[in-house]
């Protein structure tokens, strides 16, 4: 069974951790929540979620990938954490597959782990990626690094990363079954 960790700092995007763990989940991919702080973590809209376990915890760099959900606050922790920048580098350097959301790739640019590669966010945060190449689509793939833009990328993002784990089935499943795939085939009739 493949497996992600996910990072979660106080003030992360609570859709872009939740969805993508819901995504993750059904694609039958083992997600455990690793708490910068307490067990308890608090969201950018106050909604309290428990983590699994803490940054502090061994057996971290077991798994086949880490993901970074954004959030202004949350993503500017998980950037000046060093047990954080520790953790994406070791995963960077070790093959392993690096994601993150919206305002989360300025941890990831801090790490140094986005160097040569090509990247997104969210728009406000462009001018914080310095030393990649920068791309305005919604989900980029660069080798190892997945990153998308905002809240209403994330369950392309959730998806593509069960692309990348080698779970394309379970992705189109995931899809189908969320209805992903019908709304992005039908998406000029439901704008009328």
């Amino acid at each position: 069974m493949k497996r992600f960790l996910v990072l979660l700092a106080e003030g992360f995007e609570e859709t872009e951790a939740v969805t993508a763990i819901d995504v993750l989940r059904r694609g039958g991919v083992e997600v455990v929540l690793c708490s910068l702080a307490g067990t308890l973590v608090e969201g950018s809209r106050h909604i309290v979620v428990k983590a699994d376990t803490s940054i502090d915890s061994e057996g971290l760099l077991d798994f086949d990938g880490i993901y970074l959900p954004g959030g202004a606050k949350g993503a500017a922790t998980l950037r000046d954490d060093e047990r954080a920048q520790k953790l994406i580098r070791y995963y960077k350097e070790n093959g392993k597959l690096v994601a993150a959301i919206c305002a989360a790739p300025i941890a990831l640019e801090r790490a140094g782990v986005i160097k040569g590669e090509t990247v997104t966010s969210n728009p406000d945060f462009r001018d914080h990626i310095k030393e990649a190449t920068y791309s305005e689509e919604p989900v980029v793939v660069s080798g190892k690094v997945i990153t998308s833009r905002a809240a209403g990328t994330t369950l392309p993002i959730g998806l593509e990363i069960l692309r990348q784990l080698g779970l394309e089935a379970k992705a189109a499943q995931v899809s189908h079954d969320m209805l992903f795939d019908f709304l992005m085939e039908n998406r000029e009739k439901i704008r009328a």
